[in-house]
């Protein structure tokens, strides 16, 4: 897939997925911004933007000489957001895909569990 988003955008999707699969948990530290940006090849001040937006929704909190961390209740707020842009953006896509497919539910779970 072909992504032409910003960079910090797919930082942040990033991040999200270690918050989401539980890597990172409600309370834990991020990764530095120099950390991540070092794992990614990221410059460290879009790694900081990334983070900026995840601050801007009330994802992290920064205690200041100590680092970013991820507040209570982030991973359902990230969670609801998700389900809510799949189902509005992602799945009219591939709900018209799988009608001309002549796919259903049953072919799905199916394939699943093969």
């Amino acid at each position: 897939m072909n992504d032409d988003r910003p960079v910090y955008l797919r930082l942040r999707d990033t991040i999200a997925a270690l918050i989401l699969d539980g890597k990172v948990r409600d309370g834990d530290a991020l990764p530095s911004v120099r950390s991540l940006a070092a794992d990614y090849g990221a410059n460290p001040l879009t790694v900081a933007k990334a983070y900026q937006t995840f601050q801007d929704d009330g994802i992290v909190v920064v205690k200041r000489g100590v680092g970013m961390f991820v507040v209570e209740g982030a991973t359902a707020k990230l969670r609801a957001s998700a389900r809510k842009e799949f189902l509005e953006q992602s799945w009219p896509a591939i709900a018209a895909h799988m009608r001309r497919l002549d796919l259903d539910i049953a072919d799905l779970v199916d394939q699943a569990l093969a």
